[in-house]
């Protein structure tokens, strides 16, 4: 079987969100991957509990999901934050694949989009640090 390689840093499409060409970095250090999102907040909609926010920097699109969780993150530096996780569509070199990412403002942070060691591992991919992105 042929691995599937990616390098340090991948440009990526999230579908559901209509976007294309996003920068990520393929973070072997991490457990998950992120997403970064603003607004983010629960609501009720029709009675269910929803998750809504505004996924990069369009504050004008607002997301909303019935199909969310709650789970706690711990940094690389041992703090612990409570986050949301949603599944979601990537095409990673024109391959779609389901991802489960957590949902934060990394406005602050070089990198839009982490992607962890989860999904590289259920997905047989490698990383080969010298690899340029596609």
């Amino acid at each position: 079987m042929t691995k599937k390689v990616l390098g340090t840093f991948e440009t990526v499409n999230f579908p559901e969100f209509g976007l294309q060409d996003v920068n990520a970095k393929i973070d072997t250090g991490a457990f998950t991957g992120a997403l970064h999102a603003t607004k983010i907040h629960e609501a009720r909609e029709k009675g269910q509990r929803v998750l809504c926010f505004s996924p990069f920097d369009h504050p004008e699109v607002v997301y909303i999901t019935a199909n969310f969780e709650n789970g706690i993150v711990k940094s690389s530096n041992g703090i612990e934050t409570e986050r949301y996780f949603i599944e979601t569509s990537i095409v990673v070199r024109k391959r779609r694949y389901t991802i489960t990412l957590s949902l934060l403002d990394r406005s602050a942070m070089k990198w839009p989009v982490l992607i962890g060691r989860r999904f590289l591992s259920a997905n047989e991919f490698v990383v080969d640090v010298r690899k340029k992105r596609k």
